[in-house]
């Protein structure tokens, strides 16, 4: 996977049970920035003073330890706008499922280095989920089975608002999604937005999933229209 990151330091949240882990996760971040790469600013603290820094949009929570989960859970539904990574067991595909199913952005498992833990973080700062794609892809067809019938009814988008969707799909970052139809960054995040509230999604697997549903259950005239679009949006 090519990633490519941007100028500027992002604070990252740290949450963990134990003073030796969250040690171990400060030390993640100790090795300088590459050249022209992203760089981090370790937050380390409690999940209740992260919930009330909104400085910090991106936060790194280490599952071990029974407070783990919980922390996991009550970020999640008071600051659901916060890009959550999680460090979890190895081989445990159900509790990935879940964890991406409920939010989180990213899954690492305990065996992963600092530099990798970095590139999860740099490709969710990106706007991509950080998963294996084969878990994704399994993710993906649980829920479509799961959903059939919510799969019927198709919200009304535009032609700009459809591909948008499709090159989500595709597990494309806002910024990828940007360069391949020629507008801004902050323009792709202003559509993400629109879906979401269309859809009823509150993160980009279930856009997936809406995106997956509307082929199976088209709008009427949504493969003319396609077809005829001239991207104009």
């Amino acid at each position: 996977m090519t990633v490519k990151v941007m100028q500027g330091a992002l604070r990252v949240g740290l949450v963990a049970d134990e003073p030796l882990r969250i040690a171990g996760l400060i030390s993640i971040f100790e090795q300088p920035a590459k050249p022209g790469g992203r760089r981090f600013i370790p937050v380390p603290a409690g999940a209740d003073e992260l919930l009330a820094d909104s400085s910090v949009e991106y936060i790194l929570i280490d599952l071990h330890g029974p407070a783990g989960y919980e922390s996991f859970e009550s970020i999640r539904k008071l600051r659901p706008n916060v890009r959550l990574i999680v460090i979890g067991p190895e081989g445990n595909d159900e509790l990935l499922m879940n964890i991406i199913a409920s939010g989180a952005r990213g899954y690492v498992d305990v065996t992963a280095g600092p530099e990798m833990v970095r590139l999860a973080i740099d490709v969710v700062a990106s706007g991509t989920i950080w998963a294996p794609r084969r878990l994704l892809s399994q993710l993906i067809d649980r829920l479509l089975t799961s959903s059939d019938s919510s799969l019927t009814m198709s919200p009304k988008l535009t032609e700009r608002e459809r591909q948008v969707l499709d090159l989500i799909r595709e597990a494309r970052s806002n910024k990828e999604i940007a360069a391949e139809i020629g507008i801004e960054e902050r323009t792709v995040k202003a559509y993400v937005s629109r879906l979401m509230r269309k859809t009823g999604a509150d993160n980009r697997i279930k856009l997936t999933i809406s995106a997956l549903g509307r082929e199976r259950f088209p709008e009427k005239g949504d493969e003319q229209g396609i077809r005829n679009s001239n991207l104009s949006n």
